[in-house]
């Protein structure tokens, strides 16, 4: 991933996530029930707008993102007390052995280089009952609408490191160790799948 393209947008990202507010706003209200009273690690928070919605209801949130300069847009303006933000690769989190209830990484597992790694990683933080929140773009060449977007944001630089059909990305959790519980489809301008998912049983 291109740090300083990230760096980069971070300011504008706000502003280009608006045409696809009613997704954002099924989180926002289905989120807080799923983490109520837990100790919760974001991954990609970009400006931090979901862990902002969330925070309310956890105990505590550690928000990340790869960009320094998301983290400092996700700084600016009220942040809750129990809400942190912090720079950390997804692919080497900081952090120990079963030490939260819930990760949330929301439409990034398409852009990393390595989604299984990223997994694994998810699977080493989270305690052994934990859930993982893992909303993520699909269908990219589904419609002339997303196909032209996708277009524009490959244009911009912008690398899609992985694309999946709704049902491949459902297949990839399952056939990486997860349980998907529940899941839900949403068109966009890129159509994303909302997933919650628990660690499957091992080999």
């Amino acid at each position: 991933m291109n740090r300083k393209l990230w760096d980069l947008y971070a300011p504008i990202y706000k502003r280009a996530m608006k045409a696809d507010q009613h997704i954002y706003e099924f989180m926002y209200k289905r989120i807080p029930d799923v983490i109520r009273d837990s100790e919760v690690l974001e991954l990609a928070t970009g400006p931090g707008l979901l862990a902002k919605h969330i925070a309310p209801a956890a105990k505590k949130i550690i928000a990340t993102d790869y960009s320094e300069g998301m983290i400092r847009e996700a700084e600016k303006g009220y942040n809750p007390p129990n809400l942190t933000f912090e720079t950390a690769d997804a692919m080497a989190l900081p952090y120990g052995d079963n030490s939260f209830d819930a990760v949330i990484i929301a439409n990034a597992l398409h852009i990393v280089p390595d989604p299984v790694k990223v997994l694994g990683e998810i699977d080493r933080v989270l305690r052994p009952d934990g859930i993982l929140i893992a909303p993520n773009f699909v269908e990219h060449k589904g419609t002339a609408l997303s196909r032209l977007w996708s277009g524009i944001l490959q244009i911009a630089g912008v690398r899609f490191e992985h694309q999946w059909t709704a049902p491949e990305y459902i297949e990839f959790l399952e056939q990486s160790g997860w349980n998907v519980t529940f899941s839900k489809e949403m068109s966009a301008r890129i159509a994303m799948v909302y997933a919650e998912c628990t660690r499957g049983k091992k080999d």
